[in-house]
């Protein structure tokens, strides 16, 4: 639907914007010249208005505040909108297993929402926020967008079947639109989380506290920083003729580590000593090494290394003006041992 009056430029809705990606979307919609106007729309039951300190106050950001379970508050955002990204989620992966009706009620009845009101008000495109966790625990280790999901938590079982969903919606013509399945982020943004496992194991770091890994720290993983997980994003929602598959997966090919081999990494390049612990773990949990070759076809490439995003966190966190404010948040957010499969 074209914006109301003469303005010229698209209208872009975010819901959860006031999270880890969307901390950093923000900023990136707002500096793009066809983009006009830009809603958040977060419940603030996990992000916090203080995480879109790097976005602008100009007059053409909205934020309201409303769940995207009432379909009157996602109905009333969208007026107007052209273009949708949908990050509002129950995230923590593990953590899923025992609020499985809340992450459904949110992951998976909140995007039909999403959906039926995008339909509703002729949104032109809808980008989902999905993750590569839906692959579960396989044995391949080349693992593209073919290969059948085995989700193993609620999380990821939610994930998936709103990636169906939204081929639903999109095969009947409702919009244009694609998942992303993102791989698991790291890196400084204003909303950081500290319970991924590498913004985790590099804050441990710096803190003397022990790196834990969970089982034999087999498992693998693929990683991008949150920086480029935004501008996928970005990009998937502005550039529709370039991400035209329904789904594809978001990262890199030389991006997939074990467990175990990042909390080698986050020690080596901080140079400490600290001593790796091990857990033992009847339940592993996930393991997918993952393909990207899809996502090369849009032209799009991550542009941090998982070295790169350690660096960068640890000279963030040990700057005297934003020390303090990675405690006040660290101290909100788990720092005992976390499984490593989160998402």
């Amino acid at each position: 639907m074209p914006t109301d009056g003469d303005e010229a430029g698209m209208h872009v809705l975010v819901t959860g914007g006031c999270g880890y990606i969307g901390s950093a979307l923000i900023p990136l919609l707002q500096a793009d010249e066809s983009i006009n106007r830009v809603t958040v729309l977060d419940s603030l039951a996990a992000g916090s208005p203080a995480n879109l300190m790097a976005a602008q106050f100009d007059g053409n950001l909205e934020f309201i505040r409303g769940d995207i379970r009432n379909y009157g508050d996602v109905e009333t955002a969208m007026r107007t909108v052209d273009r949708v990204i949908h990050l509002a989620a129950i995230t923590g992966a593990e953590s899923t297993h025992d609020r499985v009706e809340e992450t459904r009620a949110v992951n998976l009845e909140g995007s039909r929402n999403v959906f039926n009101a995008a339909r509703k008000v002729d949104v032109d495109r809808v980008v989902f926020a999905s993750s590569c966790n839906n692959y579960g625990r396989a044995a391949s280790t080349d693992l593209d967008e073919a290969t059948e999901p085995d989700p193993l938590n609620p999380y990821a079982e939610t994930k998936y079947e709103a990636e169906t969903l939204l081929k639903e919606y999109v095969d009947e013509g409702a919009f244009t639109g694609t998942a992303l399945r993102m791989s698991t982020n790291y890196g400084y943004a204003p909303g950081i989380r500290f319970n991924l496992v590498v913004n985790h194991f590099v804050f441990r770091a710096l803190t003397n506290r022990p790196l834990t890994v969970y089982g034999d720290g087999s498992n693998w993983r693929p990683f991008i920083h949150v920086r480029d997980a935004a501008r996928a994003y970005y990009q998937a929602a502005c550039e529709p003729d370039a991400w035209s598959e329904h789904v594809y997966n978001v990262g890199s090919n030389d991006q997939n580590y074990r467990i175990e081999t990042i909390a080698e990494i986050v020690r080596d390049e901080l140079d400490t000593g600290l001593e790796l612990t091990y857990l033992e773990d009847q339940n592993p949990g996930p393991s997918y090494h993952v393909n990207f070759d899809r996502l090369a076809t849009t032209g799009f490439e991550p542009q941090w290394t998982l070295r790169d995003g350690v660096r960068d966190l640890a000279t963030r966190f040990t700057a005297e003006s934003q020390f303090g404010e990675a405690m006040d948040t660290a101290e909100r957010q788990p720092l005992t041992p976390i499984k490593n499969n989160d998402d």
